[in-house]
């Protein structure tokens, strides 16, 4: 009888290919306060190299000020270290919505491990969850909750 590590394990090397000791690059968009950031991870047990992601979707953001998707950080970082997150401001919600920028966006990530192995995926992200999401300001929640009560 397989013990349900194993299963877990197995299920795992099926749905991504690869198996647990092996880099796993993510890019999210965090929603928080009303901000947005891009995200990028390495969530897996052992450092990527030469990551790259690609948007299908020019994102601009800073208020139209910049384009997020043409940053370098998106070309090329050498060396990720497993576990570690490098955070981008992206917009503020508000901002980006009243701009009508994209919402579906596609994010194809690729990268290598130590030995050379390749590694591509594609995450897809519909912003649009975010855009009626209710908030309070962290700097505005003494004030607001008094008036709640």
């Amino acid at each position: 009888m397989a013990k349900k590590k194993d299963v877990a394990k197995s299920v795992k090397q099926r749905s991504t290919g690869q198996t647990e000791s092996a880099p796993e690059v993510i890019v999210d968009f965090v929603f928080d306060d009303g901000l947005f950031f891009v995200a990028i991870e390495n969530i897996g047990q052992k450092p990527a190299l030469k990551v790259a992601v690609r948007f299908d979707k020019k994102i601009s953001g800073l208020g139209g000020s910049c384009e997020i998707s043409a940053l370098p950080l998106f070309r090329n970082i050498e060396f990720m270290a497993p576990r570690k997150q490098i955070v981008t401001l992206l917009d503020s919600s508000a901002s980006y919505f009243g701009r009508n920028e994209p919402t579906k966006i596609a994010a194809r990530i690729s990268y290598r491990d130590s030995e050379g192995k390749e590694f591509e995926t594609t995450i897809q992200h519909d912003l649009e969850i975010y855009k009626d999401i209710s908030y309070i300001p962290k700097r505005d929640v003494k004030k607001t909750l008094p008036r709640l009560e």
